[in-house]
């Protein structure tokens, strides 16, 4: 994409909103599907998506350095965050998400913003493959309507029993029987909506309270409690009512079809309860997560994997055939978007028995605030593994992204420290309304400036029609099949594995290809922090060699009198030893040639070595010539006695006309430092 003429202003303004509010909607278009996909991805509710995409839009637009990027939940960070879930629990995902937008702000106001971009490019791309890859995998399984493993290597390799469920897809039977079905699916994706909503808001009340602390509801409180102890015994009282209407829920669904997983539902939701009324604080966690599991596998017991798997391959087909096909000011719709829309009217018009979006009435419901409990889990190392995952990884792709922005617009450069102090901010805001965090994304921004964006004023309205459509518009978001947003996942997993970078890379040397593959092997195999480490100190070890390798090729005697010595590399202070070795070996009376066609660098140790060696030898009739084209590439000229010497008599430098520097002798000379 050629870079856009604009005049856009760093700073908040109407003057262009006649370009910045059609984009805004365009960029709203593109960011509604993305934010929820990102939360199924990284496996949190669809709600936390959308609140991040929202404040990364009415805070961080108006605070941002880069006045044209976009930010919101990143496909980058999905591997972190679901990692983050599946070991802390989700509980702890608010904190650390808070903690990380803390050490953003923190690097931002001691402009570390620049630092953040020094990062190989082999690694920037093999993160993002590894990323991509991780994503592809996972989301394969939920395109299907099955659960993703816990680790990459795992979803790799179980594809083929992915794609084993959803051959043949089940007979669909008549519309009475689908539209049973679909009623079933939703029905029960509400419940469990609920009583996930119960399970989390259960952690974040009694994360605090002593695991063998018992505490009775406010019917059959302790004469003269505490006020704490009133208002925890208030507070369950008001869990245990939702616990009574989750079970009356699961009653009344109308049933296609009866399992042992309809009874274990029952079961567990029933023994919830039971804990929640006696107050046993350790018991109920650990019911309710049983409570949320078993109305999972009651869902999972009603999948239809061949269906699921159709409606994803329609919404990828739909994504790339609108890239095909769109022309004219049509591209500006985005092809994410134009899929989802028909993969939900298919899936509405057939009564498709698949699983569907689970996203409150309320948006507000799903804000929880880190307890003082969470907030001290900061002081454990296990926190802030994760912490520092989230802090260097949101903010090297924030970074990176601002510096692809400058590259597409005209307009006001990227202020990389106040990018990186919004954002900071921006991840506290997410991280105390337990959102996913956020990053600067590059396709929101591309999509942004294709649509017209001059201001930051397009970026803070998407963010405004983001809160009025999930405010006004939750029932149509829930009419939108999970199969079909992890399909816009799987593309966007694919697409992060970009060939031709990769291909770029390896014109550049098999070191970088190297580095390349290790990020990505590593990040796959392990976790994203370790293959970023590993790509990061494979790129130091390249540099430290590149910096200390050195052949030396002494060819012998070209000629009579004559010796040549070849030097590939960098001579630093370390090849010393075998080069003084290679000059041992030439007679003290000889004519030594030194071919430095192929020399990257020397320093100032190797350069008095040869001077040292000329200034021994002279007297035996030695001289000492260099390639004087060469040299003048690599090495800085300064005055002094010794090293290289300039014939001015000469047409060519040297004595014999054969353009190489003569060393030795009573003329003039010029020694040589290298640049």
């Amino acid at each position: 994409m050629s870079a856009v003429n604009t005049s856009a202003d760093a700073g908040f303004t109407f003057r262009h909103w006649q370009r910045d509010l059609p984009a805004s909607l365009v960029v709203f278009l593109v960011a509604m599907p993305l934010c929820m996909g990102v939360a199924l991805a990284s496996g949190a509710p669809v709600s936390t998506g959308l609140i991040t995409g929202i404040v990364g839009g009415l805070v961080v637009g108006f605070l941002a350095g880069s006045p044209l990027q976009v930010s919101g939940p990143a496909a980058g960070l999905t591997v972190v965050v679901y990692q983050l879930i599946q070991t802390l629990g989700i509980e702890k995902l608010g904190v650390c998400v808070l903690a990380a937008g803390a050490l953003q702000l923190v690097a931002g106001y001691f402009k570390l913003g620049q630092w953040f971009r020094a990062v190989s490019p082999a690694v920037i791309q093999g993160m993002l493959a590894g990323i991509g890859i991780l994503i592809f995998a996972s989301q394969f399984h939920v395109m299907v309507d099955d659960k993703p493993h816990h680790s990459g290597i795992e979803n790799l390799v179980t594809i083929p029993q992915a794609i084993m469920k959803s051959l043949p897809p089940a007979a669909l039977g008549n519309a009475e029987e689908r539209a049973a079905a679909t009623t079933e699916l939703k029905q029960l994706g509400a419940i469990h909506l609920k009583q996930a909503e119960l399970q989390e808001e259960v952690h974040h009340l009694l994360s605090g309270v002593a695991p063998d602390h018992l505490i009775q509801p406010a019917a059959a409180a302790a004469p003269e409690p505490t006020q704490a102890e009133r208002d925890l015994s208030e507070r369950l009282t008001q869990l245990v009512a939702k616990q009574q209407a989750i079970i009356a829920s699961l009653a009344e669904v109308p049933r296609t079809k009866t399992t042992e997983q309809d009874e274990a539902a029952k079961a567990t939701a029933a023994a919830a309860l039971a804990d929640l009324e006696s107050g046993d604080i350790y018991a109920a966690r650990t019911s309710q997560d049983k409570a949320e599991s078993a109305l999972k596998d009651l869902l999972g017991s009603r999948k239809n994997h061949g269906w699921a798997a159709l409606l994803g391959l329609l919404t990828i087909a739909g994504i790339i055939g609108w890239k095909m096909l769109a022309v004219g000011r049509l591209k500006l719709v985005p092809g994410p978007l134009v899929a989802i829309v028909a993969t939900t009217v298919v899936a509405m018009l057939v009564q498709m028995p698949v699983l569907y979006v689970e996203i409150p009435n309320s948006l507000a419901d799903e804000i929880y605030f880190p307890t003082f409990a969470e907030i001290g889990s900061l002081l454990t190392w296990g926190v802030w593994v994760f912490v520092l995952q989230l802090a260097i990884i949101a903010s090297a792709e924030t970074l990176l992204c601002a510096s692809a922005v400058d590259r597409l617009h005209t307009g006001p450069r990227t202020d990389y420290d106040r990018e990186l102090k919004a954002q900071g901010v921006g991840n506290m805001l997410c991280g105390l309304m337990c959102a996913l965090p956020m990053t600067g994304v590059i396709v929101r921004s591309s999509a942004n400036l294709q649509a017209g964006g001059r201001t930051r004023l397009s970026s803070i309205l998407h963010g405004l029609w983001l809160l009025l459509f999930v405010v006004a518009f939750a029932w149509l978001l829930r009419s939108i099949p999970t199969c079909a947003l992890a399909g816009i996942l799987v593309y966007t997993g694919f697409k992060l594995v970009d060939i031709k970078a990769a291909k770029a890379l390896a014109k550049r040397g098999q070191g970088e290809i190297a580095i390349y593959v290790a990020t990505v092997v590593t990040i796959v195999a392990t976790d994203l922090l370790i293959g970023v480490l590993v790509g990061i100190a494979l790129s130091i070890a390249k540099l430290l060699y590149v910096f200390s390798h050195l052949e030396i090729e002494h060819t012998g005697e070209t000629s009579p009198g004559k010796y040549e010595i070849r030097l590939t590399g960098s001579a630093t202070f370390l090849k010393i030893p075998a080069l003084a070795q290679a000059l041992e070996r030439v007679p003290q009376d000889a004519e030594l040639h030194i071919n430095v066609a192929r020399l990257d660098y020397i320093d100032a140790a190797c350069l008095d070595l040869l001077d040292s060696w000329e200034a021994q030898n002279e007297p035996h009739g030695a001289r000492l010539l260099i390639d004087a084209e060469s040299l003048h590439a690599r090495f800085w000229r300064r005055q002094t006695n010794g090293l290289i010497q300039h014939n001015p008599e000469s047409t060519a430098l040297g004595s014999n006309g054969n353009g190489h520097v003569v060393v030795g002798g009573s003329q003039p000379h010029h020694k040589q430092r290298p640049i």
